[in-house]
């Protein structure tokens, strides 16, 4: 370490061209140097290393022993420095074999990774997706940590520090099984309040959401006789039973075995995002993931 701190690139590099040319002349002329600086950095290198390096000889100079041995490890490492600084190299998803970490529920799998799945293996065939389940906690360590590329989580809910581009803005549709006895119109909001409602909790077990908060504002409660965890789940239920379910309009998709209606309260929808960490902003590889994904949806 005492002798790197002696040593700057520029001594390195006239070290490299010196045990090519065997000639200061010619060495200073690669460098675009004069002879004399180079002769100065030689004599440098030589106090450095405790050797001569290169010595008179009949047809221009000749290394020691200990240039022949300095020779390889020196070219190697400065070749490795040039990679290391020079501009990153344009990303071609055709040739790419990254391994891509995203957080999602099972929403964000359904309305951000889907569509973009199909699409991304014909761009980028030899890449792999692996997908972990959203825990909002748990998004800023990952991301910084390299645990994960990318996070879709709601706008409002999206921790500080981390890049984020919204996505799409959801709303609320009133869902229930197709030919649903109360769903043939719009109920009224007392209709709305007396049927067995399916709610989704994330953590668990809560019987609250968006919607009976705009309920109690106005005085009224609603039904709600069963807390799941997953969106993907209140489809199944709503689609075998009579219970109904307050659902972002985009995981209805097409209906098909679904009554979609208009509820009779205005529930505040909410603003998906993209989170990634700092560290990968710039990251030619990462930018194209994102503008992928963007361009899919």
């Amino acid at each position: 370490m005492n002798n790197l701190r002696r040593l700057d690139i520029n001594l390195l590099l006239t070290l490299d061209v010196l045990l090519s040319e065997h000639n200061v002349t010619r060495a200073a002329q690669r460098l675009n140097l004069s002879q004399p600086s180079v002769s100065v950095h030689l004599a440098k290198l030589r106090d450095i290393f405790g050797d001569p390096l290169l010595l008179p000889g009949p047809r221009g100079m000749r290394p020691t022993a200990r240039a022949d041995e300095l020779r390889e490890p020196l070219r190697q490492a400065l070749e490795a420095l040039e990679r290391a600084v020079s501009p990153a190299s344009p990303f071609n998803p055709a040739e790419a074999r990254q391994t891509w970490n995203v957080m999602a529920s099972d929403y964000g799998e359904t309305t951000i990774v889907l569509p973009a799945l199909a699409g991304l293996r014909s761009s980028a065939p030899d890449t792999r997706l692996a997908v972990f389940d959203l825990v909002p906690s748990q998004i800023a360590r990952q991301a910084e940590q390299g645990a994960i590329d990318l996070a879709f989580h709601t706008s409002e809910d999206a921790p500080l520090g981390l890049r984020r581009r919204a996505l799409f803005t959801e709303q609320y549709v009133l869902v229930g099984r197709a030919g649903h006895p109360q769903l043939k119109k719009r109920p009224t909001l007392e209709q709305f309040c007396e049927l067995d409602h399916v709610i989704v909790s994330r953590d668990g077990g809560a019987f609250q959401g968006a919607t009976d908060q705009v309920l109690s504002a106005v005085g009224m409660t609603r039904r709600v006789v069963l807390s799941v965890p997953h969106f993907l789940f209140v489809r199944s239920v709503v689609e075998s039973t009579d219970m109904v379910a307050m659902l972002p309009s985009r995981l209805v998709g097409d209906a098909g075995a679904l009554e979609v209606v208009e509820p009779p309260l205005d529930v505040p929808g909410y603003e998906m995002s993209m989170l990634w960490p700092e560290r990968v902003h710039r990251d030619p590889a990462h930018q194209w993931l994102r503008e992928f994904i963007v361009s899919a949806l």
